[in-house]
This record gives C-alpha cells, structure tokens and sequence, in this order.
C-alpha cells in the first residue's frame, strides 16, 4: 500500500508542477520602462551658390550681334541677393566699355545687359547696376543679354574676355 501511495503522490505532485510550468509560462512577463525626451536642433545659415555659361557672339562681320546666356542662382529660402558682373580682363575696360582682346591687344567692345533692349547696363555696384532676387531653395536662372556693337574693324582673329559674375547676399 505504500507503495501505492508514493506512486499516487508522485504522479499528483509530477502534475502539479506540469500545470504550474504552463500557469507560469502564460503569464505576461513583468517589465518597466522609462522614456525620456530630447531636442534635435539646426541652424540654417544663409547660403548662396553661383554659375554660369558662357555666351559666345560667332563670327562678327562688322554688323552688330546680340545674344545671350545665363547665370543660375541658388540661395536658401528667403535669402535676398545682388548678381553683378565686373568689367572683365581687357586693359581699360569698365562695367559700361567692356571688351574683348584678340591679336596684337587689338580690342573688340560689347556690352552686358539686364533686358532684351539693352537699355539697362549689368555691372558690379550693389543697389545700382546688379540683379537683385529672392531666393527660393530651387535654381533660379538670370539671363545675360550681350550685344557686339555694329561698325568695328578690328585686326582679324580671335577675340576673347573673362566676365567673374559674383552674388553678394
């Protein structure tokens, strides 16, 4: 009989503790959390970028030329600027009497403009003669407007000129 009862007691007790492995196993774990918060910060500091393409006249013929090119500006959001173009690399040029210089120091003049007539001179003092915008974030384009005077006769050849185009903002 004893033997009897330590068979029913081990099998009660193997059973108890099978129910209570899959009591315990079920049961949510218990766990804490803790947060915190923290700031992600910038600052975004004005910022303009510059270029340009180069604006080629062809073959003169003593009859005027016009044509044009382009300068791209980028400039953060918001951010007001000044394009201007200097008088380029010919000895005694200025922002009105640009030139180019070809063979011999012969020289060949033409003008750089805001308007499709000419009529308002691009040069490189702010708040009179520079392009003036806005930036936006995006490319925004300028066009250039060159105009080679009519009756020049210069040596023949190649002609040529640096324009700097800066912003200032």
């Amino acid at each position: 009989m004893m033997e009897l009862r330590s068979t029913a007691l081990r099998s009660l007790i193997g059973g108890s503790i099978a129910v209570a492995g899959v009591a315990i196993g079920s049961m949510p774990a218990s766990a804490s959390t803790a947060t915190t918060t923290f700031n992600v910060t910038a600052t975004v500091q004005a910022t303009c970028l510059i270029s340009a393409s180069n604006l080629g006249f062809g073959t003169y013929s003593g009859s005027a030329i016009a044509t044009t090119t382009t300068v791209s500006v980028t400039c953060t959001n918001g951010t007001t600027y000044n394009v201007g173009l200097n008088a380029g690399t010919a000895a005694g040029a200025t922002v009105t009497t640009r030139a180019m210089t070809g063979p011999g120091a012969a020289i060949l003049d033409y003008g750089l403009y805001q308007d499709s007539g000419h009529s308002t001179n691009w040069g490189n003092t702010v708040g009179t003669d520079t392009k003036s915008g806005t930036g936006n974030g995006s490319a925004q384009s300028m066009t250039v407007y060159g105009n080679l005077t009519a009756n020049q006769y210069p040596t023949a050849g190649s002609y040529s000129d640096t324009i700097t185009a800066t912003i200032t903002y």
